[in-house]
C-alpha cells in the first residue's frame, strides 16, 4: 500500500471516529471544568446536605434549550462512568441535570465512598465536541 494513501486513510478513519465520539456542538479548546467543592478525598458529614460547587473557565453557562456559542449547562455524575459522548446525557439518580444554568447544588448521599464528576451538555443535553468534563473526585460521607 502506498504510504500517502495509508496516511490519508488513517486520517479519514481518525476524523470519522472522532465525529461519532462526540456531539456536534463545538466547545472552546481551552475550556476547563472542575468541582470547586468538595475536594478530592474530603470527608463530608452524613445525614445532612452538603454544597457541591461547579467551576468552569473559558466557557459560559446557559440554560437548556438556549443555543449560544461556547455555552452549555452542567450535569453532575454520581457513582458512575462518563456516558457516551455522542448521545443525550441520561437523567436519573446518577446523572443530575442542571438545565436552568445552576452552578452549585445541595447534595445528600448515604454513608460511604462516592465519586463525583461534572460533564457539560449543550442545549439538547449532548456533550460538546470536544467533550468538557472534570476530573472524577472521591469523597467519603461519614
Amino acid at each position: 500500500m502506498d504510504k500517502s494513501f495509508a496516511a490519508i486513510a488513517a486520517t479519514a478513519f481518525f476524523l470519522f471516529s472522532q465525529a461519532a465520539w462526540a456531539g456536534s456542538t463545538p466547545a472552546p479548546a481551552n475550556a476547563h471544568l472542575y468541582i470547586g467543592y468538595p475536594n478530592d478525598g474530603q470527608v463530608v458529614p452524613a445525614g445532612k446536605p452538603f454544597r457541591v460547587w461547579f467551576g468552569l473557565r473559558n466557557m459560559g453557562v446557559a440554560p437548556k434549550d438556549v443555543k449560544f456559542p461556547n455555552t452549555g449547562h452542567h450535569h453532575l455524575l454520581i457513582d458512575t462512568e462518563l456516558p457516551p459522548f455522542d448521545q443525550e446525557i441520561p437523567s436519573d439518580k446518577n446523572h443530575l441535570h442542571f438545565g436552568a444554568g445552576e452552578t452549585e447544588t445541595q447534595l445528600e448521599l448515604p454513608p460511604g465512598k462516592h465519586t463525583l464528576q461534572l460533564l457539560m451538555g449543550d442545549d439538547r443535553h449532548i456533550p460538546h465536541n470536544p467533550p468538557i468534563y472534570s476530573k472524577k473526585i472521591t469523597i467519603t460521607v461519614k
